[in-house]
């Protein structure tokens, strides 16, 4: 197989004519509608797919379009338009602050590469419920108009789109309901759509292939011994009698979390009731996870405004900065991620808003492996260019950073800052294939990528984006809480993971996570990804004219 893919990989992608979605059949409480890209990818067609699924009647006050679910689907234009007759269904679960768009780049790739070798992939992408409470307004009609200032209109003055205007973040009393959205409730929206969508247990099991990036491979893992029923003897709605493989990129499918070498101790049982309570408290108090700045539900529609404003004029100059509202979260969040040392972020000086810079190189200072600080954000796209710059010693110099004080959670590429804040220097953007040995200290061919346009596309294009606004808490706190008696009560099948094939792709400057402890686990690293890249890596990032690694590893071991 690997020798087949790497033999037709230049035939890829070349000569392909673009597909509408076929209108699926009508089906009470389900909706099916496609929608436009601008990758390069034009043999898959791409739709969200949204189910009526009601929260329980225990669950708080919420708005309707909460009792739904959604997904986004990706499947061969030359293959079935029913799921059911595909020839496997790849499942994956967003990572922390991340939603489905996220893998928009992998499921083309993906799908697209399969589909080369008669092969019928599809791709499905969860969305957490808690995304019903985005609002994408701005961000649809910007891309229909083409024009920046529709999204930066409507989420920065006021203006009204479509007969709606913005009505600011959720927060307080909209958000409460968020504080049942853990654990619990995640894997059971994961079960029932996946009984919605394919019915019959036995095809489950033989097609659905499960996985995810990021957080997604650990919610993989306690999908993966979950008991639906609450009842051990009774083993059809066991987890891990719903699928047939598990993958993971970029993370681990396991029960626990840790970092490699770093395991974290469970909870003792005795203390586990306790420490649950006391983290049902701290839940109702902080149901969405958020920070002042940086992680909030402002900061990560900023990154979709970013792609959006790359994606519109690749080349235009401080487009979205010079729209940006001056507002504490904001100015704290720009010095956090892109001051070039601890003198500027306290000083402000110099203002990341007085740099000149195309609207690609803002995206890239935001999120390249050379700029931004923090591993579980990077990826791999290029390098900047048109002027000067500088070590980036903020937040950590790099020898601490990339050192094993940083515990891998910095990426591994040394980080730099452009240093000329004048209107004379329009700071520039090479793209993933532009970078050549000569081009920076920093940076060298093998390690780029992914292309500043695709992550710029992925951000803003699909329906269910990219960037997630409401991460729940609940999730977060247990996820720590093996022992708890709500996880207990349910997880009661801890091996069953160990009983299905698993595949396990790791970036050579990705998150350090363990191993997942599973005989059947087959664990490959991937020289020059970064964390995003397992997600948004162009298809044609392999100089060498091989095939894209992660989607030629997932291909091959859906065919297996």
């Amino acid at each position: 197989m690997r020798g087949r893919v790497a033999s037709a990989v230049c035939a890829l992608l070349v000569g392909v004519s673009a597909a509408s979605a076929a209108p699926a059949a009508a089906e009470p409480g389900r909706t099916e509608s496609g929608y436009g890209s601008s990758s390069p990818v034009t043999s898959v067609i791409s739709t969200v797919v949204t189910r009526d699924v009601p929260l329980p009647p225990t669950a708080l006050p919420h708005p309707p379009e909460c009792d739904r679910l959604s997904y986004l689907r990706w499947r061969s234009a030359s293959g079935p338009s029913e799921s059911a007759a595909a020839d496997r269904i790849l499942v994956a679960q967003p990572g922390i602050f991340e939603g489905a768009g996220a893998f928009d780049g992998v499921a083309r790739n993906t799908v697209a590469l399969a589909a080369r070798f008669g092969i019928h992939l599809e791709f499905w992408a969860l969305d957490r419920r808690s995304n019903c409470l985005e609002d994408h307004t701005g961000t649809r009609a910007a891309l229909a108009t083409g024009d920046l200032d529709t999204a930066t209109g409507y989420y920065f003055g006021g203006a009204e789109v479509d007969g709606r205007r913005f009505a600011g973040y959720a927060d307080g009393a909209a958000t409460d309901w968020l504080r049942d959205q853990g654990l619990e409730q995640t894997l059971r929206d994961q079960y029932d759509l996946l009984r919605l969508e394919l019915p019959d247990q036995r095809v489950r099991q033989r097609k659905l292939l499960c996985g995810g990036h990021s957080l997604g491979g650990f919610l993989t893992g306690y999908f993966a011994g979950w008991d639906f029923d609450g009842n051990p003897a009774t083993t059809d709605d066991a987890g891990y009698n719903q699928c047939g493989g598990w993958f993971a990129l970029d993370t681990v499918i396991r029960v626990g979390l840790g970092l490699r070498g770093i395991d974290i101790p469970a909870i003792p049982p005795e203390i586990a009731g306790g420490v649950e309570n006391l983290s049902l408290q701290l839940d109702t108090a902080l149901p969405v996870l958020r920070l002042p700045a940086v992680i909030n539900p402002e900061t990560t529609n900023l990154l979709a405004l970013a792609g959006l404003a790359a994606r519109l004029a690749p080349d235009g100059v401080n487009d979205l900065v010079s729209r940006l509202p001056d507002n504490p979260n904001i100015d704290l969040t720009l010095r956090t991620l892109l001051s070039q040392n601890a003198a500027a972020f306290l000083t402000g000086s110099p203002d990341a808003r007085d740099l000149t810079a195309t609207n690609e190189a803002v995206l890239g200072a935001l999120l390249d492996d050379n700029s931004q600080p923090l591993g579980f954000l990077q990826a791999s796209t290029g390098f900047v260019t048109g002027g000067p710059t500088g070590p980036k010693d903020f937040p950590l110099p790099d020898a601490i950073a990339r050192g094993p004080l940083g515990f891998g959670g910095f990426g591994d590429a040394p980080k730099v800052s452009p240093t000329r804040y004048s209107p004379d220097t329009v700071y520039r953007w090479l793209d993933w294939d532009e970078v050549t040995a000569s081009t920076s200290p920093a940076t060298n061919p093998g390690s780029e990528v992914t292309s500043i346009a695709q992550l710029a596309r992925t951000l803003c294009e699909p329906p269910l984006d990219f960037t997630e606004w409401y991460f729940p808490s609940r999730i977060a706190f247990d996820l720590q809480q093996t022992t708890a008696p709500s996880i207990t009560a349910h997880h009661l099948h801890p091996r069953g993971i160990d009983t299905l094939p698993m595949l396990t792709l790791q970036g050579s400057g990705g998150i350090p996570l363990p191993d997942s402890g599973s005989p059947l686990d087959t664990r490959i690293e991937l020289a020059g990804y970064n964390h995003l890249d397992l997600v948004t890596a162009d298809p044609d990032s392999r100089r060498d004219g091989s095939p894209e690694p992660v989607s030629a590893r997932l291909v091959e071991f859906a065919t297996r």
